[in-house]
């Protein structure tokens, strides 16, 4: 099983990812890469009257209920990725989902205008 230590993901395999950050993620598309800043659920180092103490941040007030769903709902993402796998095999783009990348928050490329003139 896959161990991560000192930001690099070893497989067992023995093959090594180092990462800049310290975690993964995957997208909607089912694409994987790092996940950047862990500003939705995490721990820090706070300092409390000269006392080194580590506290939870929990700026969106996530219930337990919450948490779960978003841990799901990141599980059927892996699951989903998984069996795209198996399905279509390592190299092929029918593993993304992307369709599901361009849901508005990215502009879709215009079309070239007609150099002829007309359009």
């Amino acid at each position: 099983m896959a161990d991560f230590k000192r930001r690099t993901l070893t497989l067992s395999t023995g093959k090594q990812i180092k990462l800049f950050g310290n975690s993964l993620a995957i997208g909607k598309s089912l694409e994987i890469g790092e996940g950047g800043a862990p500003n939705i659920f995490s721990s820090f180092s706070g300092i409390d009257l000269g006392k080194s103490s580590l506290a939870v941040t929990n700026p969106y007030k996530l219930t337990v209920e919450e948490m779960h769903e978003i841990a799901d709902f990141q599980i059927q993402l892996w699951i989903e990725l998984k069996n795209r796998i198996r399905e279509f095999g390592i190299n092929s783009t029918k593993i993304f989902n992307i369709e599901k990348q361009n849901d508005g928050s990215t502009p879709a490329k215009k079309k070239a205008p007609d150099k002829s003139g007309t359009e």
